[in-house]
């Protein structure tokens, strides 16, 4: 039938019986890409980040040495472009922070398609970042996730004054408050600085619930496709310590 001729009634039906199918298969899930077992590139972008998950947390620590040291290597950020703009295959993800002060691609002295960063006040994961790092974990084959506390977190120290003093905070400050409250309630029945206690019991506390993040996450996991790290950033000379 041409554009010009109008629909027989037999086709309209036709038309609206196959729309209410294919809008009911979408709805089910049965027409969305499934990405999560996404064929990987015949060629990485960037072959020497097929590492293990121990070669990554080597190689972090690495990295973090030398920027401690001042002597972090020279990143040609011009020539990976090419190979770069076909895809993507970093050899770590990092919860990080969003403090200014702390910057993963310089603190373990990474260049352009090396590490997988989200980052947010307070270092917590929830259902975004979570999502992020399956995403990173199923697709593009990421081996390692470091979350990343800091010394002296203003997100945990905040969360603090609203836990044992009543400090209300506006807008949307007590949404991080809600998150961090788990740590400082932790922290508050240990020995010792308050403020330190809490920043670690918040990295050990995501990074089990990473670990457990189910369905992908935890998977990869317990078949040793991916270990989930939590580490330290020290302010004074940029040293990430690993605490689990």
């Amino acid at each position: 039938m041409c554009d010009q001729c109008p629909p027989r009634q037999g086709d309209a039906r036709a038309s609206r019986r196959t729309f209410f199918r294919l809008a009911a298969a979408a709805a089910a899930g049965l027409l969305l890409p499934n990405w999560t077992k996404a064929a990987p590139p015949s060629a990485p972008p960037k072959p020497g980040n097929v590492v293990s998950p121990q070669e990554a947390l080597e190689r972090l620590m690495a990295g973090n040495a030398r920027y401690v040291r001042g002597t972090m290597q020279e990143h040609d950020f011009q020539a990976e472009r090419p190979a770069l703009a076909l895809g993507q295959n970093p050899f770590a993800g990092v919860l990080s922070c969003a403090d200014s002060r702390i910057a993963p691609e310089y603190a373990f002295d990474t260049g352009r398609g090396d590490l997988f960063v989200c980052r947010v006040a307070g270092n917590f994961a929830e259902v975004d970042e979570i999502a992020s790092f399956e995403y990173a974990v199923a697709v593009l084959n990421t081996p390692l996730i470091l979350v990343l506390g800091h010394e002296r977190c203003g997100a945990v120290d905040s969360t603090i004054k609203a836990v044992n003093d009543g400090v209300e905070f506006p807008g949307h400050i007590p949404s991080l408050v809600k998150a961090l409250r788990p740590a400082v309630k932790a922290a508050n029945s240990l020995p010792g600085n308050l403020l330190d206690n809490a920043i670690t019991q918040n990295v050990l506390q995501n990074v089990v619930k990473l670990q457990k993040a189910s369905p992908i996450l935890d998977k990869a996991v317990s078949e040793g496709r991916l270990k989930i790290h939590g580490g330290i950033y020290h302010l004074a000379d940029g040293k990430v310590s690993i605490i689990v």
